[in-house]
């Protein structure tokens, strides 16, 4: 028989060390942890899917108190782990985590690829484009939570110079925008709108699956939509500042040059 002494002890027995106070009265902005990678269920218009994201979770930590526990943040992933994760939603978790960790402000940020089934121009054919998302919430003590939401959307891009000054064909390029958007209204707002409407914007779209037929619909639309950098952001950021759920935003296009070995890129900052 085991003695008594080797029985696992309660945790009302065992010292909780980070809650000790701290005599470097010395305020941590943020602590918490990051590179964690977990299953999650999300959700938009009409369907939800299952993925993986990387994420970071961290709080404030007041001047007089050692340290956070850390376990809280993983169990809080491992509480919610069966919930369908919205932008609208997504605050409620962000509140829970300040809660458990007894703290009046933090930051959540989770980063996972989301998929598209898109159709071919011209076959239908169907195929699945996937693309990189962020959703962030953070807060300062008695501030609203601020929900902002980072989409990379590549496309693809043809160059108006070289169409006009050639006597046949046009380099084209892939692009990325980048939308990183502060959320005015979370509870209305879905992704897959803001990357259906970015593509739209550009030269041409991506397709994962393509046949003949759709790859000359392809670059004929192209060559007849050419977007120098600026063209494109202009018309991305036009597209944004007529969306009702978003109040401000941080948008940058990049241009992966095929004829030069660099790239070409642009922002607009609306705060």
């Amino acid at each position: 028989m085991n003695n008594i002494s080797d029985a696992p002890k309660s945790d009302t027995s065992i010292p909780d060390v980070q809650g000790y106070e701290d005599s470097r009265h010395v305020a941590i902005t943020r602590v918490g942890i990051k590179g964690i990678r977990a299953p999650i269920i999300v959700r938009d218009k009409s369907d939800q899917q299952h993925t993986v994201a990387d994420c970071a979770f961290s709080v404030y930590l007041p001047q007089d108190r050692k340290g956070t526990h850390m376990s809280r943040f993983t169990q809080l992933l491992n509480d919610y782990r069966n919930t369908v994760i919205t932008a609208g939603n997504f605050a409620e978790i962000y509140s829970e985590m300040l809660n458990r960790l007894d703290s009046d402000a933090g930051t959540i940020t989770m980063s996972f690829p989301y998929f598209i089934e898109k159709f071919a121009p011209v076959t239908k054919l169907p195929g699945m484009m996937d693309y990189n998302i962020a959703m962030t919430a953070t807060a300062s003590g008695n501030s609203d939570i601020e929900t902002r939401i980072k989409i990379d959307v590549p496309v693809t891009t043809l160059c108006p110079c070289s169409k006009e000054i050639s006597e046949y064909g046009a380099h084209s390029q892939r692009s990325v925008i980048s939308i990183d958007a502060l959320l005015k209204q979370p509870d209305n707002f879905y992704w897959e709108d803001l990357i259906i409407s970015a593509e739209q914007q550009a030269s041409a779209q991506l397709y994962s699956q393509l046949k003949r037929a759709d790859e000359k619909f392809v670059t004929e639309h192209a060559y007849d939509n050419p977007r120098f950098v600026e063209d494109l952001i202009r018309e991305v950021a036009a597209v944004l500042n007529n969306n009702s759920d978003i109040a401000a935003y941080f948008l940058e296009v990049e241009n992966l040059e095929s004829i030069h070995n660099h790239s070409a890129f642009a922002q607009i900052i609306k705060d």
